[in-house]
């Protein structure tokens, strides 16, 4: 036994070794610009670890800039990517963008019940925030070109590149795990080589936001086992209280200002219903995704304040909108979704869409039993028989067309 396990791991060692030959093949065989003045897009996970490395080793920066953005993320994952970037011999630079992601960006993705075919769209945004913050500093710190850790498989890749172009036109982008061709587990063993190993709870790493979490996207297969440990805010329903936890919202220009009576910033609101809403179950999200690139993955979502906020904002407009309204808000909330999932936030649509979304506000229902409800006598229902003589007018036609049709065809047997 103690020989077979000794094989084993002579065999792992040496198909590690290997790997981990073929990963710097990889890179060694493609030749990128030298001495540039690079501006990366840091999080401390496994991708822009990697690109830290890679700016020194294969691009030989003169200058490299790490910059993080905090969209709410959390001060221990901020805390962990400074601890990192420690080893990594770097200190990032720290730009807090929570304030305008909530006030500029998640205040709109509510008002337009932003709903990617099931996805709360989250990550699409803080993206592009991201990048738009990494350009503006790199254009103001003067360096020429910018990096991100983007794979050649998913969606941020397109997302980053829009805006990278629309805020800092001309600089490079430098995009290491796609331009290399790298997989996972190989990114894994070339930070192990470089002394710096980054470990994974999941394999596809963990992207988080107040809004949203994101979980191994693109790593998780249909036989995936989800252990509870990965959940931040989700008690998973079978072990959820029976006991049912009531709440009350006040909405205001359709945007919740208030949580059981007390009033928050946003912000504030939204993490208390991460806890609450995840301690009774709610928030979790499994579903088939298609891409950007029309790939279909599954994909898991932790986002117990999204789910009930967007829930309730859909009920509140179904009750203050006209039909009209709805129904063509509808297909603008849809539009929406999908322009900002494919990177395009700065799209002049998606701010005409933005526009048309802030006209509709309302204080108050349509809703009227007193006209509606069967027990009332608000008008003479007999007034409504010529009405309805002339709605079924055209099925009175189409009746007649048919009966024509078929006598015609009677016809031609004959």
């Amino acid at each position: 036994m103690a020989i077979s396990k000794q094989t084993n791991a002579t065999r792992s060692i040496s198909q590690n070794s290997s790997a981990l030959e073929a990963a710097m093949h990889k890179i060694s065989s493609v030749e990128v610009p030298q001495g540039k003045s690079i501006a990366l897009a840091y999080s401390g996970g496994l991708d822009s670890t990697l690109c830290v490395k890679l700016s020194q080793q294969k691009y030989h920066a003169r200058n490299l800039v790490a910059i993080s953005v905090d969209v709410g993320q959390g001060a221990t994952e901020i805390q962990d990517s400074i601890t990192r970037a420690e080893k990594l011999g770097i200190s990032p630079l720290i730009i807090d963008a929570k304030q305008e992601f909530t006030e500029h960006w998640l205040s709109k993705a509510i008002q337009a019940n932003s709903d990617y075919n099931g996805y709360p769209v989250s990550t699409s945004m803080t993206r592009q925030l991201i990048a738009a913050c990494v350009a503006q500093q790199a254009l103001e710190l003067g360096c020429d070109a910018l990096m991100e850790g983007s794979s050649g498989k998913g969606n941020d890749q397109y997302r980053m590149h829009n805006v990278f172009s629309l805020f800092a036109p001309g600089l490079s982008i430098f995009v290491p795990v796609r331009d290399f061709d790298l997989t996972r587990g190989e990114e894994q063993l070339l930070m192990e080589h470089y002394g710096v190993p980054v470990e994974e709870v999941i394999a596809g790493g963990d992207d988080k936001t107040m809004w949203c979490r994101s979980i191994a996207s693109g790593g998780i297969g249909l036989d995936t086992e989800l252990p509870d440990s990965i959940w931040l805010w989700l008690t998973p329903p079978a072990k959820a209280p029976d006991k049912p936890t009531t709440l009350t919202l006040i909405w205001q220009n359709g945007l919740p200002i208030a949580l059981n009576g007390v009033n928050l910033p946003l912000e504030q609101l939204i993490e208390q219903l991460n806890v609450i809403g995840g301690a009774n179950g709610i928030g979790k999200i499994d579903l088939f995704e298609d891409g950007i690139m029309g790939l279909k993955s599954r994909e898991i979502y932790e986002a117990p304040a999204a789910t009930i906020l967007l829930k309730v904002h859909r009920d509140l407009e179904q009750f203050c909108l006209t039909k009209e309204e709805i129904q063509l808000k509808r297909q603008l909330d849809a539009q929406w979704a999908k322009l900002v999932y494919h990177g395009d936030w700065f799209h002049p649509l998606k701010e005409a869409i933005d526009a048309f979304i802030r006209s509709r506000s309302s204080s108050s229902s349509l809703f009227f039993p007193d006209v509606r409800s069967i027990n009332s006598a608000s008008f003479n229902q007999k007034e409504c028989a010529p009405a309805a003589r002339i709605r079924g007018l055209p099925y009175e036609l189409i009746a007649r067309r048919n009966k024509n049709a078929a006598t015609t065809e009677e016809g031609k047997q004959q």
